[in-house]
Order: C-alpha cells, then structure tokens, then sequence
C-alpha cells in the first residue's frame, strides 16, 4: 500500500505560481511512476503531468505544457507540481497519483494506469 498527500494548493491570481508537493509513504518511492490530474467541476478528471521511477521520461499535457513542471526527490518520497503562469482554466481539485514498477510499463496518461490517488488539493486561479 502507498499513501499519497497532496498539499500547496490554495488560491493565486492569474499569472501566479504555486507548487504542491506529494508526499508518499508505505513503500519503496523510487519503484513508482507518479503524476498529476486534475478535476475541474463539472468535468472529467484530466492528465496534466507524469514521471517514470527514474524520472527518465516525462509528459504534459499541452494545456500545461511550458507553463508546469514535475519534479521528484526520490530522498524525500515526494513529487512536485511547480506550476507558473497560472489560468483560471486551470482552477481544479489536483490529485496525485502512483503505478508500480511491477506493473509495467503503459500509457501515463490515462488514469487507469494508476493504482493508488491522494484525496486532491484543490488550486483556485482568479481573474
């Protein structure tokens, strides 16, 4: 089992930065792919962010891409979503999520690659 807590989300102005931080706990970190999705109300949960174990390969969605960056610190057990140039658009409830590295390799971006979510953070971008 891994438990994942987001935290950093809050609310910022347009053109703003935030980061949030994953923090995870229960197993080996480094043995796990990470990312980020997001649910804006009304919507469908939506990829924005992932990292391999290795932090070898990411992807961005293109909404973010330029504009956010995933990071991880395999020492601390945690992800990071450094997010800059903020929109309203992307105002949602932001979840952090793991794959095991037994599981193999797949699609990052689909969100039945992961086995395990944090209870969201939610990001508020005013205009």
């Amino acid at each position: 089992q891994v438990q994942l807590v987001e935290s950093g989300g809050g609310l910022v102005q347009a053109g703003g930065s935030l980061r949030l931080s994953c923090a995870a706990s229960g197993r080996t970190f480094s043995n796990y792919a990470m990312g980020w999705f997001r649910q804006a109300p009304g919507k469908e949960r939506e990829f924005v962010t992932a990292i391999w174990w290795s932090g070898g390969m990411i992807y961005y969605a293109d909404s973010v891409k330029g504009r956010f960056t995933i990071s991880r610190d395999n020492a601390k057990n945690t992800v990071y979503l450094q997010m800059n140039s903020l929109k309203p658009e992307d105002t949602a409830i932001y979840y952090c999520t793991a794959r095991a590295r037994e599981l193999g390799t797949t699609d990052l971006r689909h969100p039945r690659a992961y086995d395990y979510w944090g209870q969201g953070t939610q990001v508020t971008v005013s205009s």
